[in-house]
């Protein structure tokens, strides 16, 4: 099958999958009703509850998730061949990664747009939201602590320096936009087209204008305090325009890069099936894990819990938002494949790069594999590749800011209700909060292990922790549904398929590690690994035994109990 043919397989996928599933769940599993008010209405604070219009919180919400995951994990994966990271990339977000985006999104407007780990106290247990909380905060940790020295990279002098003009002028274009909307009541219809356009003008800019000569450190430095500030600021002020610019740049360098590439009409470089890479873990069940945030994530349920919930207008746009954002997320995903597989300019470039498992799976290599290849496709619609490599460099560190700026004020949220369980209501003010989730940031940005930072020392456990995550949340809303008498099949079987994935591949990697002598690995993978296990188990007890229990907390926390 040639590569547009596969193209066109994908999207016709995309619209079946949207029309006839992800509506089906809305109408039948959640009954979205709009006479029902939401959250962002009955809590209105204008700082973190705000109602906000579909088109404006779905580029906020997508800018959200589609982080710099999307574009490294098929950027690996295809190492196994086209054939089966497409299938997932596609397939696993129809009917599991939008499913679970969708879902998560849902319970949480019904639970007072509470996070997923305060809605699993009140379905699972006290123990179960313990247990979500060490969870969420490793993994945003993590995450962001990673994007924070990748982005710091990229604007180094190495890299591309050029992105640091446009992404500042982003940000002031933002905090400009927030406050003429919201402040002054000047039209979006107005602003937006300015705003795009200055934009844009940044990028060339960008590449006229010297950048600061500023060590990696150093920027991580910046970047850490621009996501303090970013996460106390009022939701309308900076994520959401900002995050609304961000969706349209993407926007247009998605469009770019299909159309270029339905011109350019390449072949695939890369193999269908390569079933045995040198050095590569076994494809099943890999393949699953690597790939990640480009099917499914259990980072977006704490984006749909933590934030997006807060600021839904109406019931019936958690359709369009949960499930469409994540298909958005997923053709990011497949541009990502076409331009690891077939952007490549002939099959023995390709082996080249894929040589083996060493050598493509740096974040460095990824992430240069994914903007090369998307650059030879923007040639075909005159693009110089310095250019298109420029354009899509900043893509991705925009959505990494993206990202950064959002995590980090979920991971307030999730500080905030640490400190009521622990009865600390000091630790709860929304300063302290953030000064405390930047701390854990910066710890896995900043702290070296063996003289590399604690965030790339562990980022091998990124996926399985990533993906343990959303089988959780996917056995949170199973439960949900159940204890409530709706349909539940939809949410159950992709929760039992990615737990007993993440599991098996957690199993497999910790037995690696110990070979290998990589004590800190085992050590924090084996800790993962129990408290996943510990949740599945309190989530069996309440179905057993806990019953009475877990109806009565839904009762007293739903409002449509």
């Amino acid at each position: 099958m040639s590569p547009l043919a596969a193209t066109l397989l994908c999207f016709g996928l995309y619209v079946l999958g949207y029309r006839f599933w992800g509506r089906r769940i809305g109408r039948r599993a959640f009954e979205l009703d709009d006479a029902r008010p939401t959250p962002a209405h009955t809590l209105k604070d204008g700082r973190d509850y705000l109602p906000t219009r579909r088109i404006v919180l779905f580029g906020h919400h997508y800018a959200s998730i589609a982080g710099l995951a999307p574009m490294l994990g098929p950027a690996i994966a295809v190492i196994w061949g086209w054939v089966p990271a497409m299938i997932w990339v596609v397939v696993g977000t129809l009917l599991v990664g939008a499913v679970h985006d969708f879902s998560a999104l849902c319970i949480s407007i019904r639970a007072k747009g509470k996070s997923i780990g305060r809605i699993a106290e009140d379905i699972i247990g006290p123990r179960a939201k313990l247990l979500f909380h060490a969870l969420i905060v490793f993994l945003i940790g993590l995450a962001m602590g990673v994007f924070v020295q990748v982005v710091a990279a990229l604007f180094s002098v190495v890299f591309y320096p050029g992105t640091v003009t446009p992404t500042a002028a982003l940000m002031l274009l933002a905090v400009g936009i927030g406050y003429l909307s919201y402040r002054r009541g000047v039209s979006l219809r107005v602003l937006v087209p300015i705003g795009a356009a200055l934009m844009f003008f940044s990028i060339w800019l960008g590449g006229v204008l010297p950048a600061p000569d500023l060590s990696v450190t150093q920027w991580s430095y910046l970047l850490l305090g621009y996501a303090f500030i970013a996460s106390v600021l009022p939701v309308w002020l900076l994520l959401q325009p900002r995050d609304f610019l961000n969706s349209i740049l993407l926007y247009v360098a998605l469009i770019g890069v299909f159309v270029s590439f339905v011109l350019h009409n390449p072949d695939f470089a890369a193999p269908a099936f390569n079933p045995d890479p040198v050095g590569a873990p076994p494809i099943l069940p890999f393949v699953f894990i690597v790939i990640a945030c480009g099917a499914v994530s259990g980072f977006h349920g704490l984006v749909s819990s933590g934030t997006t919930a807060k600021q839904l207008d109406k019931e019936t746009d958690a359709t369009f938002i949960g499930y469409g954002g994540m298909i958005g997320e997923s053709i990011l995903g497949l541009a990502a494949v076409l331009a690891t597989t077939a952007g490549f300019a002939s099959p023995d470039a390709w082996h080249n790069h894929f040589s083996s498992w060493e050598n493509a799976n740096g974040l460095a290599q990824k992430l240069d594999a994914f903007i090369t290849g998307s650059a030879n496709f923007l040639t075909a619609l005159g693009i110089p590749t310095d250019i298109g490599k420029a354009l899509m460099a900043l893509v991705a560190v925009s959505f990494a800011l993206t990202s950064l700026d959002s995590a980090t004020r979920i991971l307030r949220y999730n500080v905030e209700e640490i400190a009521e369980t622990v009865r600390l209501p000091a630790l709860g003010n929304r300063f302290v909060a953030s000064v405390l989730a930047v701390g854990v940031i910066a710890f896995f940005a900043l702290l070296e292990v063996n003289g590399v930072p604690a965030g790339t020392a562990l980022w091998a456990l990124f996926g399985t922790t990533n993906q343990i995550m959303a089988g959780l949340t996917l056995l949170t809303v199973t439960l949900y549904l159940y204890f409530r008498k709706k349909p539940f099949g939809f949410a159950l079987a992709p929760m039992v398929f990615m737990i007993a994935v993440t599991i098996s591949a957690m199993i497999y990697n910790l037995s690696h590690y110990a070979a290998e002598g990589s004590l800190l690995l085992l050590l924090v993978g084996g800790a993962i690994l129990l408290l996943a296990i510990g949740l599945v188990i309190e989530g069996v007890l309440r179905v057993t035994v806990g019953r009475e229990a877990a109806i009565e907390g839904i009762r007293k926390a739903f409002d449509d109990s």
